[in-house]
């Protein structure tokens, strides 16, 4: 046992601990422990009684990135991607790499240049060691540079296998659909995606590279991805990309036996459903309402209302045509939810329509008044041009009706055709034309169906979201680097998905952005304290940020906690 001794050196006293044990039933001693001076003592005391405030605190990304990151290790994801491109040297490898980049798309998108910032300051310095160095631009893309378009398409299927194995993922019901992002590549450049096209977020002055993605109904999972040129419009692209879906659809419907393949009238070709025709795809689709003018001219008294609480308000046709050269079920529906929605933008439409030629009216007028005399006359082709152009909405050039006489000056001359309106809200507005090839289904399972679209909608609109899933910042400027950012913003949805979906079986329903905001919330607060006298490292404690309402079921659903520092 040990007992303190004193021990005078020159008059000064000094203290010792000794540890004693019985050694053949005599007492020995085995070890003995300097303190030091009655001084230091003190002082060790006084230490022990006040302790030393805190010299640094780190705070680290805990929440998001712990989360996402079990997602993948329980999905194998690494692993996955190491058994098609194996590690070469040492180091981190490919799989590594790309779920650093799906992990930041989906927590704090960034360039390459700031990888190794936001690295350091995220639990991953632990989860996933790196240096500087290898995290590095050039370091990342001398690996990510060896995956190949074959590559991506054979981990790809792979995935979706898993997905559907071990997670049972729901393939009922599968969406498709295309958008695309637009680039700051200059024309100069010579890569062939990005291309000049009808940009969705309405830069048409850009170069934009279009994307075409596969997800299921349950949480909008991704299956597929393909990245196509960017002045390939919808359809054309959905012709060759069929037939890729029809092999994805064999590979997957050994989990399900009955697929249903769910897309928008933008993707509709008589060249697509050739193929869908072939596959073992069935789909529901949606027809140009114009197109089909003897379907919208049914009067609403032979519609029928559809069954159950989140129908209310939506009523149905139901019919056979020849619709892309075969006899279809056709199922016309009304929605009064969607008239009231169409009429909003219509009227809106209009005003701002009219503002505008009130304000050519007016410029005119200035110019026959003598008020503007310089710059170019105007003439009927220059005024007429205009009009078009203000005119250029849905449904304008048939809801307004305009004049424009010759003369000095030309005059221009507009009206609302009260009659044109009325026959737009009794024939059109409020209407959606489906078809589909399950004939057995009912009414409100073809229309169900095609409202899945808004899972993809949903994905979409994720992926342009600037703080979490961001497609953008994009700073690379050939098509293969491209196709593997693309790659990766698909593994990152993949991930977030995932998560959205876990939590909704642990009972906590929340969209993805406020997921992560409050997970983002959740910081691992490391505090280094200053060297003492004997010790080699600084002494260092952690402990996370406090956790509120939300974050506390969060973080015990998701298990969180096996992811702290020890």
């Amino acid at each position: 046992m040990p007992s303190l001794t004193r021990k005078l050196v020159k008059g000064r006293p000094y203290f010792y601990v000794r540890h004693c044990q019985r050694i053949d039933g005599r007492p020995k001693i085995v070890k003995t422990t300097y303190l030091g001076s009655l001084e230091r003592l003190l002082q060790t005391v006084e230490q022990a009684q006040t302790p030393p405030a805190p010299q640094r605190a780190e705070v680290l990304a805990f929440g998001a990135i712990a989360a996402l990151y079990d997602q993948a290790v329980q999905l194998g994801l690494t692993e996955l991607i190491d058994a098609q491109l194996p590690k070469r040297d040492q180091g981190l490898s490919v799989g590594q790499y790309l779920l650093l980049a799906a992990l930041n798309r989906a927590t704090a998108p960034s360039s390459k240049a700031q990888l190794a910032r936001w690295h350091r300051q995220s639990i991953l310095t632990r989860l996933l060691p790196a240096t500087a160095d290898q995290l590095s631009s050039q370091a990342f893309w001398n690996h990510l540079d060896r995956i190949g378009e074959a590559d991506i398409v054979a981990i790809e299927r792979q995935l979706s296998e898993r997905l559907v194995r071990d997670l049972k993922l729901n393939l009922r019901t599968l969406v498709y659909d295309g958008t695309n992002f637009f680039t700051y590549i200059n024309t100069r450049n010579p890569a062939t995606l990005p291309a000049r096209g009808h940009n969705k977020q309405k830069r048409g002055d850009l170069r934009q590279v279009n994307l075409g993605m596969l997800v299921s109904t349950d949480f909008h999972v991704p299956l597929f991805h393909k990245v196509y040129t960017g002045n390939v419009n919808d359809a054309t692209a959905f012709q060759t990309i069929s037939q890729e879906l029809s092999q994805r659809y064999r590979q997957l419907a050994q989990g399900c036996e009955h697929i249903t393949l769910i897309f928008d009238k933008g993707n509709n070709s008589a060249e697509a459903f050739a193929v869908l025709d072939s596959s073992p795809f069935h789909f529901i689709g949606s027809l140009v309402p114009t197109q089909h003018a003897d379907l919208l001219a049914i009067p609403l008294d032979q519609f029928q209302p559809l069954a159950g609480e989140r129908f209310a308000g939506c009523l149905a046709y139901r019919t056979r045509k020849v619709v892309f050269s075969q006899e279809r079920t056709v199922v016309v529906t009304y929605n009064e939810r969607l008239l009231e929605g169409q009429l909003q933008g219509i009227n809106a439409s209009l005003q701002k329509a009219r503002r505008k030629l009130d304000e050519l009216q007016a410029s005119l007028r200035r110019r026959q008044l003598g008020k503007v005399k310089g710059g170019q006359a105007p003439t009927v082709q220059t005024v007429s041009r205009r009009v078009e152009q203000i005119l250029n909405g849905q449904f304008l050039k048939s809801l307004l009706r305009w004049r424009v006489q010759p003369g000095p000056v030309p005059t221009l001359t507009y009206r609302t055709d009260t009659a044109a309106f009325s026959r737009l809200v009794r024939t059109h507005l409020g209407k959606t034309i489906l078809f589909t090839d399950n004939d057995p289904w009912t009414n409100e399972e073809v229309v169900a169906g095609y409202r899945s679209q808004n899972q993809i909608e949903s994905a979409f609109r994720d992926m342009k979201n600037p703080h979490f899933l961001g497609w953008a910042p994009m700073f690379h400027w050939t098509d293969s680097k491209i196709r593997v950012h693309a790659f990766y913003c698909v593994l990152a949805l993949t991930l977030t998905s995932l998560l959205q979906r876990t939590l909704h079986q642990q009972g906590l329903d929340l969209s993805m952005d406020r997921a992560l905001e409050l997970l983002s919330g959740i910081q691992e607060v490391l505090l280094v304290y200053p060297r003492q006298p004997g010790q080699h490292q600084p002494r260092t404690a952690t402990c996370l940020s406090e956790l509120d309402a939300e974050q506390q079921p969060l973080f015990a659903k998701l298990n969180l906690s096996r992811y702290q520092r020890a």
